[in-house]
């Protein structure tokens, strides 16, 4: 019964859910880096590396999932693009806490490399972090309507054209979250950095 009164609410306000799912993923992520909320553990720099590593391999594996749901929704394969499309955004929920916990545990790290490297990834960086943020409510209207209608019913909605959007933004965001990473940990070399901002 709950659940046949969820989907009817998915079905019936998908923009409102999604504004309301935005709202909550904003603010958790705001309230991270703007407040000193003592609900994380400090970690250690060996901890926020090895967690550096698990975002790392999550983002790599998402893509891998997004770029195969991309390819089976073109060839006509609906329930194996749905399952895609879900396990990308499980695992974006599961980046989502372990990037919590690594900036709210620990800080973050501070790229040291040559300076017109140092300039390129910070270009790569400001667009994965744009493209993460504009991404979201888009995703999530887009996961909001597939959740909540049929495949035949899916073609009256706006699904297709968000979805191609969201997918587009946030494989890309991957992509280039995974290189800066990769740039950041294994090319060149970094510093950590607190990175919470008091307010007063």
């Amino acid at each position: 019964m709950a659940t046949a009164d969820a989907r009817r609410h998915l079905r019936e306000q998908p923009l409102g859910v999604t504004v309301l799912l935005t709202i909550v993923g904003y603010a958790l992520v705001l309230g991270t880096f703007l407040l000193d909320v003592p609900i994380y553990p400090d970690l250690t720099n060996a901890q926020v590396n090895l967690l550096s590593h698990v975002i790392a391999v999550i983002n790599t594996t998402a893509t891998v999932v997004l770029t195969l749901g991309w390819y089976w929704i073109r060839a006509g394969e609906v329930e194996k693009h749905r399952l895609a499309m879900v396990s990308g955004f499980v695992l974006i929920l599961g980046f989502l806490v372990v990037y919590l916990l690594k900036v709210g545990g620990g800080g973050t790290k501070e790229f040291v490399g040559p300076q017109n490297v140092y300039y390129a990834y910070l270009v790569m960086l400001a667009i994965h972090i744009i493209l993460s943020i504009v991404s979201v409510p888009v995703v999530l209207y887009a996961l909001v309507l597939g959740l909540s209608h049929t495949p035949a019913e899916l073609r009256q909605t706006a699904h297709a054209r968000v979805g191609r959007i969201a997918a587009g933004a946030w494989i890309l965001s991957l992509v280039l979250g995974v290189v800066t990473y990769a740039m950041l940990n294994h090319i060149f070399d970094y510093e950590f950095a607190a990175l919470l901002v008091p307010l007063v």
